[in-house]
């Protein structure tokens, strides 16, 4: 069961894929990535990047407006679409975290 948060959570971290599935999936998640963010109005932010001084990596970054929207996001039809289209793909390594936001302040 998700811990319950009341503010914004982000989810951080890396995945690493073998180096042949690494662009596969990337692409996938760009296009999972842009349906999320046209589509869930609790996504605020929804980044996967390609680490370039590593090829099997790819980064994470995801901020959303609480941990309901968070959970919500796993029962949309695309998320059920990306994991179809992603089976067979060798993740060989994962660190993700969800970080409670207690406050935040621009740095300008």
């Amino acid at each position: 069961m998700a811990e319950e948060s009341a503010g914004e959570i982000i989810v951080a971290g890396w995945m690493d894929y073998e180096p042949t599935d690494r662009d596969t999936m990337l692409r996938h998640l760009v296009e999972v990535g842009k349906r999320t963010r046209a589509q869930e109005p609790g996504c605020l932010d929804y980044a996967m990047t390609a680490d370039p001084a590593d090829g099997r990596r790819i980064r994470v970054y995801e901020r959303w407006v609480s941990q309901q929207a968070l959970d919500e996001h796993f029962t949309t039809a695309h998320i059920k679409d990306f994991r179809a289209a992603t089976t067979g793909l060798t993740r060989v390594g994962v660190s993700l975290e969800t970080f409670s936001v207690a406050g935040a302040r621009s740095m300008r």
